[in-house]
């Protein structure tokens, strides 16, 4: 996992979303739970980070003819 956008993610909630994700309705959601609470935003952000490494390393799997 990308270390930098966990600490992001966990500092700066939004940012490490953006990161992550770019611009669209899951970093909206996490301005507006940043925004309720720090804690809610920042819960939400390693959520996205980590299920996005997970997409991305089950994707690699495929393209290299593993299956899972």
């Amino acid at each position: 996992m990308n270390l930098f956008r966990i600490i992001l993610g966990i500092l700066v909630p939004p940012l490490g979303v953006f990161m992550t994700v770019g611009i669209g309705a899951t970093f909206f959601i996490n301005i507006l739970l940043t925004l309720l609470g720090w804690l809610p935003g920042s819960i939400h952000a390693l959520w996205v980070i980590v299920k996005q490494e997970e997409k991305v390393s089950r994707e690699a799997g495929v393209e290299q003819g593993r299956s899972f």
